[in-house]
């Protein structure tokens, strides 16, 4: 009847639907790598609030900057988008996103503490001193992985036994 449908009819998405697909799978939410971005986001947003309620609002740019930094990577690797773009160098971006923000956390928290009396001024120091260990965690995993990654001459896995089997059947031409 016309460009009514059902209301169970699975032809329009429902709002949970659109919300699951946007939402980290339970699998990288449980992972070390899942666990590390969303307490980045999450810390990196608590931080912009008490920045944002504070004295010290001028600081509020590191903390807005630092969440949607960690926001796109939590989707980049909850949605496996990094893996669909081989060119880009993740990990070397992650680790400069997460070397820069645990830097520039750890000195503004401590302007904001020690510059600043307010009680929402010394929230967001605190918070931004946490949010320096969980950048500080995250850059350490990926420098780990940065370092196996060059080790094998910048080569994933899949290239290299590809490269393999190339050069396996090659040699049985000769």
């Amino acid at each position: 009847m016309g460009d009514i449908e059902a209301p169970g009819s699975s032809a329009s998405p429902s709002g949970l639907g659109v919300l699951m697909a946007l939402l980290p799978s339970k699998e990288f939410s449980t992972s070390k790598k899942g666990m590390l971005l969303i307490g980045e986001v999450a810390l990196s947003f608590i931080d912009f609030i008490c920045f944002a309620a504070s004295a010290a609002s001028a600081f509020v740019t590191v903390p807005l900057i630092e969440f949607l930094g960690a926001l796109f990577m939590l989707f980049a690797y909850s949605s496996k988008f990094n893996e669909r773009f081989k060119g880009f160098l993740w990990p070397l971006m992650d680790f400069l996103r997460c070397v820069t923000a645990s830097i520039i956390y750890f000195i503004v928290s401590i302007m904001a503490i020690s510059n600043y009396r307010g009680g929402s001024s010394k929230a967001a120091g605190v918070f931004g001193f946490i949010a320096t260990i969980i950048f500080a965690l995250d850059f350490y995993k990926v420098f780990i992985e940065l370092a196996e990654f060059l080790k094998q001459g910048g080569e994933s896995q899949e290239e290299a036994t590809q490269e393999d089997k190339y050069s396996e059947s090659d040699d049985d031409s000769d």
